[in-house]
């Protein structure tokens, strides 16, 4: 049957560096009219990372999201990464698509491998087995054997290996304009286009953005 509600969409958040693509990707999901409920699992090394890198502290992780957002957040649902026995670690629970954002090679490891072994592998492993959309937006340079073996290997499982590259041809002036752009291509894949994203138009004497 086909849905009628908006999306639910699950956001991983590892110790990779990029705490601000997490805080973007959480703001523009929330500010969707076409996202329903986000499911939000942020790993112990992602909860150090906020800190280091936006100085917000995890405290009560019920609370992160708006400490994320800078004011109330009505659809993001936090779960802690231990708990391999929520929601989102069913089949039988019906979730859109999932992003890792960012997505450090220990948990891409985890998914390429299967293991399982905390909520955000489980609920990728979940993705793939139920032929549902997974971005893993990869963040490390430079990239080891191992590393691009599991790549490849969660690839051919069925998701979307996105590494953490910006983009130029939109004429970045500010780290935030890089950080829209890469976040909206992101969204992108999970069909959720966003109006603030530039696209190439080809070569012109006068840039056009296109939404």
């Amino acid at each position: 049957m086909p849905r009628t509600q908006g999306q639910i969409v699950t956001v991983g958040v590892t110790g990779a560096s990029g705490a601000i693509l997490a805080q973007k990707t959480l703001t523009l999901l929330e500010a969707d009219d076409r996202v329903a409920r986000v499911h939000l699992v942020v790993t112990e090394a992602g909860q150090r990372l906020f800190a280091e890198e936006l100085a917000i502290s995890s405290g009560d992780l019920k609370q992160l999201p708006g400490r994320l957002l800078g004011r109330t957040a009505n659809k993001i649902d936090v779960l802690p990464n231990k708990d391999v026995g929520a929601s989102i670690a069913s089949g039988s629970y019906e979730v859109d698509a999932m992003l890792v954002v960012p997505c450090s090679m220990g948990t891409l490891a985890s998914i390429a491998n299967g293991t399982s072994d905390d909520l955000i592998a489980r609920a990728a492993d979940v993705m793939l087995k139920e032929g549902r959309k997974l971005v893993l937006c990869v963040r490390d340079t430079p990239f080891s054997r191992i590393h691009l073996e599991n790549m490849l290997r969660a690839q051919q499982a069925g998701a979307v290996i996105m590494p953490v590259i910006p983009a130029f041809y939109h004429d970045p002036k500010t780290i935030d304009d890089l950080v829209t752009q890469y976040v909206c291509r992101v969204l992108a894949q999970i069909d959720l286009p966003q109006e603030t994203m530039y696209r190439w138009t080809g070569h012109s004497s006068t840039k056009e953005a296109k939404a």
